[in-house]
């Protein structure tokens, strides 16, 4: 088996019993082993005609769920259009809150506690993850997955968010060295940070555990 098997090898175990981990907690998890198949997945669990939610997340545009849903008919609620007018960026965002499916990524999963870690400034997604009428998604590369809790606090914050600050030009510390450290800038991002350990109570989550390096 040559190194890039190997890896790939590697990411489907990996995945696979972060899966299992988390269906034992109440969510239904599959592991797909690149975007196609994670696409195709997705798009078997989202009924024609389902009303989407998909708050900033650079996971899901990545494997091209949002034009293939728009091809289908679906309506699709992005806050972060950037044909959206200002004025019309709150609407939006309660649009992406009350859709049929809300799906999103994650900025961290532990794989020994299956805690879905994530860091916001608004909270509109973070908020939707924890309380929204509809069914939520999780689509996630197997780079946002760490050993435990700790790994992932630090991930959330050291690895995720300068790259996605440096991505929305903000003004902070993080986009400039690399790393967090704990700033008090008025742009900072790091605002509201959520763990999630187990589906809030009456709601279908889904998980899409990625075999290849999405997002941030």
């Amino acid at each position: 088996m040559d190194m890039y098997e190997a890896k790939i090898n590697g990411y489907e175990k990996l995945g696979e019993n972060v899966c299992k981990k988390l269906n034992s907690l109440g969510y239904s998890a599959q592991f797909a082993g690149n975007k196609e198949a994670a696409l195709k997945a997705a798009l078997q669990l989202i009924p024609d005609g389902a009303s989407v939610g998909i708050p900033g997340t650079v996971t899901v545009r990545e494997i091209g769920l949002i034009d293939e849903l728009k091809k289908r008919g679906s309506s699709v609620a992005l806050h972060w259009d950037p044909n959206l007018k200002p004025e019309d960026r709150k609407t939006r965002l309660m649009e992406e809150m009350t859709s049929d499916w809300l799906v999103t990524s994650t900025n961290a999963l532990s794989a020994d506690e299956g805690v879905f870690v994530n860091i916001d400034g608004t909270g509109n997604r973070v908020g939707a993850m924890a309380w929204a009428p509809g069914k939520l998604l999780y689509i996630v590369g197997i780079n946002k997955i760490t050993p435990d809790l700790d790994t992932a606090l630090k991930r959330v914050r050291n690895t995720a968010t300068p790259p996605n600050s440096i991505r929305l030009d903000y003004n902070v510390p993080c986009a400039s060295i690399g790393r967090c450290v704990n700033c008090n800038s008025p742009e900072r991002v790091c605002r509201i940070v959520t763990m999630m350990e187990r589906p809030p109570f009456g709601r279908d989550c889904y998980v899409i555990i990625v075999g290849e390096e999405l997002g941030y």
